[in-house]
């Protein structure tokens, strides 16, 4: 089904007449089929890290994430209750942003990873921030912090040695990508620019970002995605899909026709469906939730992409 989706949504690209609707600062220049190809390279990349973290996570002891989330039944109403509260914070952000004459808050800030043209204020970024820490990462761990021990939320490693290594190698292969093959514009910036802007992008989005989706999917939703199915692929697949999700409202969506509409779910899909399944995945090999944090995500890519933003943002010199 999987497989068969991401070829649909290929199909749907390589049909439509005319050059994509989005305003992509980042890949300014690039054709539909350079996009495309950029897309399946990096779900090989994912693919391919995914081998490595079986490989250093193969000796460990089977652990039984499934074991966590409660039985059944209530596995099923908690998953959709988490579900629905999600698509509920994503309402909220957009009717909260908007009314303060905002870009709709999502789970990336405007102009993360693909760049804007848009101006963002200040106030808009700690907003932002403040938000999802809240909605996504505070009343989640608030509520079942209260129902289920820090183990059973993967908040504890079981193996710290083994989680080093594996946070180790992958936070290695994932920034040497970044710096060889996307070569971010942070190199570029002057050094105590780079170091100051780098502090606080750091700071902002693993506030932003990085603790609501550790804590909303991967510590929460994860053990019970894998009770209900009883698949460790599809709960790699579903994580995958929430995670890509919760980046419904960024900033380069174009949701105002149908087409361009479609073009933007599928797109949501090439883009943070690989991300998101490896950060499952983490969190199933390791069962610690906090690896894919220093592995896949506060480090590399945010930190290192999305400085200049940042830096921009904050107008720092």
């Amino acid at each position: 089904m999987a497989a068969t989706g991401w070829a649909l949504g290929h199909l749907l690209v390589i049909t439509t007449d005319g050059s994509l609707p989005f305003d992509w600062p980042a890949r300014s220049g690039a054709d539909t089929a350079a996009v495309l190809v950029e897309t399946n390279l990096a779900l090989l990349q994912v693919l391919l890290l995914m081998s490595i973290v079986w490989w250093l996570t193969r000796r460990r002891t089977d652990l039984d994430v499934a074991a966590r989330a409660p039985e059944h039944r209530r596995a099923v109403r908690e998953t959709w209750g988490l579900l629905a509260y999600g698509a509920a914070g994503l309402l909220g952000g957009f009717l909260l942003a908007r009314a303060l004459g905002w870009h709709p808050f999502g789970l990336h800030l405007a102009g993360t990873i693909f760049g804007t043209h848009a101006h963002l204020d200040r106030a808009e970024v700690v907003a932002w921030a403040l938000y999802n820490l809240v909605v996504y990462a505070v009343v989640p761990l608030a509520y079942f912090g209260r129902r289920y021990s820090t183990m059973a939320l993967g908040l504890r490693s079981t193996c710290r040695r083994n989680d080093l290594l594996v946070v180790g190698v992958v936070l290695a292969l994932e920034t040497w990508f970044q710096i060889v093959v996307l070569q971010p514009e942070s190199l570029d910036l002057p050094p105590g620019v780079l170091v100051r802007g780098a502090a606080l992008t750091f700071v902002l989005y693993l506030l932003g970002a990085v603790l609501p989706a550790m804590v909303f999917v991967y510590a929460i939703l994860i053990p019970r995605f894998l009770r209900v199915t009883g698949s460790a692929a599809a709960t790699v697949l579903c994580g995958g899909l929430v995670y890509a999700g919760l980046h419904v409202w960024d900033a380069w969506t174009v949701l105002s026709s149908p087409r361009s509409a479609a073009l933007s779910i599928a797109f949501l899909v090439f883009t943070y469906l690989g991300p998101g399944m490896i950060k499952s995945f983490l969190t199933l090999r390791t069962g610690n939730a906090w690896v894919h944090v220093w592995a896949y995500h506060a480090f590399a890519p945010h930190t290192l992409i999305d400085t200049p933003h940042i830096v921009q943002v904050f107008r720092m010199r």
